[in-house]
């Protein structure tokens, strides 16, 4: 089972659709996790608070194959995948949507899942 952790919009069942047709998986579950944090605030915390929000056990951490829709907010972005890491021992593969050209109004598409865990591993190869 995929376990699709969303940080950011929604998902439609269009999206999700194309999640499903990319992973070749035709059942998984989708954790929508509200992502906000405050400027004035540090970030730690706030990263803590977001993932104790996310209701997987220490075993689905390690055993759970976990797909990723980060949030916008790079800093965020940077920072969870960091907590991710952490916790499940590996980069998460994450979704890329893009806008879907002359939509009104604008929507977005799943365009590719991007494996972090196989390109930091490739990039390790070219480390002199």
């Amino acid at each position: 089972m995929i376990a699709l952790l969303n940080f950011s919009h929604p998902l439609t069942q269009e999206q999700i659709a194309q999640v499903e047709s990319l992973t070749r998986e035709s059942f998984f579950r989708v954790e929508d996790i509200f992502t906000q944090f405050d400027n004035q605030e540090p970030f730690e915390p706030q990263l803590r608070e977001l993932v104790r929000q996310i209701p997987l056990s220490v075993e689905e951490w390690q055993n759970e194959a976990i797909l990723v829709n980060l949030p916008a907010y790079n800093f965020v972005a940077a920072l969870l995948l960091a907590e991710l890491h952490g916790r499940m021992g590996y980069f998460p593969p994450i979704l890329r949507l893009r806008p879907i050209k002359g939509s009104l109004p604008p929507r977005y598409e799943v365009a590719e899942i991007l494996n972090l865990q196989e390109i930091r591993e490739e990039a390790r190869k070219k480390r002199h």
